[in-house]
């Protein structure tokens, strides 16, 4: 490990040297990739620091046992022993989770769809919940978020929603909430106080950019057509909604929330280039051993993850059997327990794998 970290050690000081290259600035993209290395290094290297000062006073102490006959003094080095060799392994597993290799898409802004399931009208009432849920958590950490389409249910809530989320690790911290989410509540309409179980998907994309899925534009068929719902005379004199169908694959988005076919017809690419990354991704992960494969970060997006039980205030994640009972709070946008959880539950999942040599 530590010939690792010399090494990362030296890409610091190297990328460090570029930085302070006023030339760098003229190149805003190659400024903006080594500001970004130079950070993820800088954790790196400041806990090697720490480490190098640990391991040197376990040395030191380690020397006073072996030469000082002073029964004092070696009562402190082993005092100092006792104390030191537990703050040294806790920082190696720091430093063996931050080696670890970041998955590349975490840094990307985010697609984020929320579908309603089984359940009727409460399964749409509920997806609206959860977008609201969403949208309380973004707004906590600063981020940008833009309707792409949606489909309001007729009972309230949503069929569909789709949104863009632009920020700080957007993709990689909600990619943790693809899945099925299942709530179990009394519903407004429940004249006998009957506790109904509905479900809504969650589908977590990164946004991406055509060099990326080698996107053809003349695999694309481009229809226009009348917007439908809110929007008064705009909705129903132009033609502003956009359809894009993807011909080789036959994948269809279709835009109509922006106040101009430019903007939808933007919103809609935006929003095929994910879908077409993230199929190849499921096509990867789907040759990728049942071992290896994380049912964190990207698992089966057919499993219900996690249960809103509004009777006993309780939230469950089922993938790492995690339990909060502030369900009000959650509901309000407060889901980063559950992400850090999560988080922490992938990084044992990777370091197991790396230490069996997958």
């Amino acid at each position: 490990m530590v010939d690792k970290l010399e090494e990362i050690r030296k890409r610091f000081h190297a990328v460090r040297e570029e930085m302070m290259n006023p030339d760098l600035m003229k190149d805003m993209d190659n400024y903006a990739k080594l500001s970004k290395e130079y950070k993820d290094l800088e954790k790196i290297d400041f806990k090697y620091e720490e480490y190098e000062k640990i391991l040197s006073n376990i040395e030191g102490a380690k020397t006073v046992l072996k030469e000082e006959k002073d029964e004092d003094f070696r009562e402190m080095a082993k005092l100092e022993l006792e104390e030191l060799e537990p703050k040294k392994e806790k920082i190696e597993n720091e430093i063996k989770t931050l080696l670890i290799p970041k998955d590349p898409d975490d840094d990307k802004n985010a697609i984020l769809e929320i579908r309603a399931g089984a359940g009727g009208d409460e399964a749409g009432i509920f997806a609206g919940d959860l977008y609201r849920m969403y949208q309380r958590f973004a707004e906590l950490q600063k981020w940008t978020w833009d309707i792409i389409s949606f489909s309001e249910a007729t009972a309230g809530g949503y069929k569909e929603i789709i949104v863009s989320v632009t920020g700080n690790e957007a993709f990689g911290k909600l990619k943790y909430e693809s899945g099925v989410h299942r709530v179990q509540r009394v519903p407004d309409t429940e004249s006998q106080g009957r506790v109904h179980t509905s479900a809504a998907t969650i589908a977590v994309l990164p946004e991406t950019d055509a060099v990326e899925i080698n996107l053809d534009m003349g695999d694309i068929k481009k229809d226009t057509f009348r917007a439908s719902g809110a929007g008064g005379q705009h909705v129903n004199k132009t033609e502003s909604a956009i359809r894009l169908t993807h011909l080789p694959s036959g994948l269809v988005v279709e835009c109509q929330d922006g106040r101009s076919q430019l903007q939808n017809y933007e919103q809609a690419l935006k929003v095929l280039k994910a879908r077409l990354y993230d199929q190849e991704l499921q096509k990867k992960n789907d040759e990728t051993s049942e071992v290896r494969r994380s049912m964190v970060g990207r698992g089966d997006r057919s499993d219900k993850i996690r249960t809103y039980n509004y009777s006993q205030g309780r939230v469950t994640d089922h993938r790492i059997n995690f339990s909060v009972f502030n369900l009000p709070n959650v509901m309000d946008g407060d889901i980063g327990s559950f992400i850090e959880e999560l988080k922490l539950a992938e990084n044992a999942e990777r370091l197991a794998a790396a230490a069996n040599g997958e």
